[in-house]
């Protein structure tokens, strides 16, 4: 059988390779990189006459190294972060098919991403590959250079630490959609009695602005503080021409907040189950907006409210 183009092999496989890259380290910009060293590893070793009978498995096998040894050099820098930590968001495509979707929704949601955490970088590759990525333990095995026996005792592990925490949403796509419109509704008209109806009475917000924008260093628990919080917000900045954008950030209901200019200032996205709001991510780190475009000057914004 001819050897297919590496242009085409590319085009084939890198969608799999970011998927596996961002989903390991939860960055999009980290991944790309990963990606892009991945295939060029492989353009080397064709040029070095290797001999590579599967292009998928060689660029898996490469790209979830890469991704470990990211994941073990960025521990000490997560754990020296200040505020919460929280993944890159990714837009997501609101169009997809409801398969699709429901994959997406499981584990590209920042939920599933922030449980991922707390597993070992091996535990965490292991995990999505035989878990979400459908390898079998042979091949995972060659891939973090483990014993299959061992591969099957890591991915148990992980597996049972994952279930015990998995994130719920709402089965509905539909009603999510639904309740996510009526929470952006009410915070842009000031309802605070339509907003407080939609929350969970044990809803938390999670903001990741770490030194570069302005984040809440600590949860904010219960539909009270939650619905003041965000009420204020919404007055102080929709006074500065600031707007929701409605979108879906990695497979779950959320919005871009922009400047009176369409400049990114925060994203916002929810977790929904049993018909309300149970937890609300905003990231305002400017470094982790900046692949999504132009971001706003919030010290600037900042000051023009106080001088209001």
């Amino acid at each position: 059988m001819p050897e297919r183009p590496t242009d085409q092999i590319y085009e084939e496989l890198r969608p799999l390779l970011f998927s596996i890259a961002y989903r390991m380290i939860g960055s999009v910009g980290e991944a790309e990189d990963i990606v892009q060293e991945a295939f060029l590893r492989y353009h080397r070793a064709q040029s070095e006459g290797e001999e590579i009978d599967s292009p998928k498995a060689f660029l898996s096998t490469v790209t979830t190294r890469l991704a470990i040894d990211y994941l073990r050099s960025a521990r000490a820098q997560r754990e020296e972060y200040v505020g919460e930590w929280l993944p890159e968001p990714l837009l997501t495509d609101p169009d997809a098919d409801t398969a699709q979707h429901a994959e997406t929704a499981d584990s590209l949601s920042l939920a599933f991403l922030v449980l991922l955490e707390s597993l070992t970088p091996v535990e965490r590759a292991v995990f999505l590959l035989h878990d979400v990525f459908g390898y079998g333990y042979d091949e995972v095995s060659g891939v973090v250079g483990k014993s299959e026996d061992n591969t099957r005792q890591l991915a148990v592990r992980a597996r049972h630490h994952v279930d015990d925490r998995r994130p719920r949403f709402e089965a509905s796509r539909e009603e999510r959609e639904r309740l996510a419109d009526r929470f952006f509704d009410a915070v842009e008209e000031g309802d605070t009695d339509g907003l407080v109806g939609l929350l969970a009475q044990d809803v938390v917000v999670y903001g990741d602005g770490d030194r570069r924008g302005p984040a809440w260093r600590r949860p904010i628990y219960g539909r009270d503080n939650v619905s003041k919080l965000l009420l204020g917000l919404g007055t102080q900045l929709m006074k500065v021409g600031a707007t929701f954008r409605r979108t879906e950030i990695n497979g779950q209901p959320g919005a871009l907040f922009l400047d009176r200019d369409g400049r990114l200032i925060s994203t916002f996205s929810l977790d929904v189950a049993d018909g309300t709001v149970q937890t609300i991510r905003s990231i305002a780190n400017p470094d982790k907006l900046a692949h999504l475009g132009p971001v706003a000057n919030v010290r600037a914004l900042l000051r023009e409210i106080h001088e209001r």
